[in-house]
């Protein structure tokens, strides 16, 4: 990702949605096995460091700042993603439910995303009527996704951790 392509934070965040809009579609368009894996992995991926530099550095930037509201429903709908994201990576396309789960991730991933661009009240609306500086912010986002996706390639990422969410384990 050249740094040309956004210009502040939120355009930073806004490029992601599109291109993780762009991969459930390509999902939903697709009937081979081996490509759904492939895209459900770069969906996962790609929502895997979102979340994480949203979560690290973005919202905590606004605490204080904007809705309270605003920020622990957008924490909760991330947990809610994140635990369909672990899920489709640790499953297969042959499992029972991955589609359904990719599919259910899409929804939730749309709605969440509306609750961030929403005109004049969504949490980005929010954000830009504060004294945040979003170039510099969406400098440091970049700098963090840059070495998450070196992680990923290198190393791999770990799997998404919930802030939220206490995951009970079924005996």
């Amino acid at each position: 990702m050249a740094r040309a392509e956004f210009t502040d934070a939120i355009a930073l965040l806004k490029a992601d949605h599109r291109k993780v809009e762009g991969l459930f579609e390509q999902f939903e368009g697709t009937k081979s096995s081996s490509q759904k894996e492939k895209i459900a992995k770069q969906i996962c991926l790609e929502l895997k460091i979102h979340t994480m530099i949203e979560e690290e550095i973005f919202y905590p930037a606004f605490k204080g700042k904007i809705e309270d509201d605003t920020l622990d429903e957008a924490y909760v709908e991330h947990d809610g993603a994140k635990v369909l994201v672990n899920e489709i990576e640790a499953g297969s396309p042959d499992d029972n439910f991955y589609d359904a789960k990719v599919t259910v991730l899409s929804e939730e991933i749309k709605h969440h995303v509306h609750e961030e661009e929403m005109p004049s009240q969504g949490m980005f609306a929010q954000c830009r009527k504060t004294d945040v500086d979003l170039v510099a912010l969406g400098e440091q986002m970049f700098a963090r996704k840059e070495e998450l996706l070196t992680q990923a390639k290198t190393a791999g990422l770990p799997p998404a951790q919930t802030t939220t969410l206490q995951l009970a384990i079924a005996d």
